[in-house]
């Protein structure tokens, strides 16, 4: 019979075999690390950049759509005060644009908030991507 007791798996030594099974572990798990790292500096990036240009093409789509609205109550306002004026704020509001044509695209009051919006959807999702792959890591 034997009485010798057992030694305890941590205090055995390594075989070859699992010394190779831990350095691919590792490596691994540094490729892990670095996949995760970019994926979260991407969607963050995509998150900041969607932030800074939301909220100016959401100003800019509503100023562009209310610019006429106001330009033609001033119009009625100055009718009876003063011709000249009238004229005048008659031509500035035939001046706006209902749609711009910028390097072979469109762009239109309506097109801007619907942007607008969107770059605040892209935003949102960045930000639940950046922090489930910030919770990965």
């Amino acid at each position: 019979m034997d009485t010798r007791t057992p030694i305890p798996a941590s205090q055995q030594p390594l075989a070859m075999s699992s010394r190779q099974n831990t350095s691919a572990s590792a490596g691994l798990q540094v490729l892990r690390t670095a996949i995760g790292a970019t994926c979260y500096f991407v969607f963050y990036f995509v998150q900041q950049m969607a932030e800074l240009f939301a909220p100016l093409l959401l100003i800019a789509g509503a100023a562009w759509a209310a610019l006429p609205a106001l330009v033609k109550t001033l119009t009625r306002t100055t009718a009876s005060a003063d011709p000249q004026a009238h004229d005048a704020i008659a031509s500035v509001a035939n001046a706006i644009p209902e749609q711009i044509v910028l390097a072979g695209h469109e762009l239109t009051a309506s097109g801007l908030i619907c942007d607008g919006l969107g770059l605040m959807a892209v935003a949102a999702a960045g930000a639940t991507l950046a922090m489930l792959v910030g919770r990965k890591l």
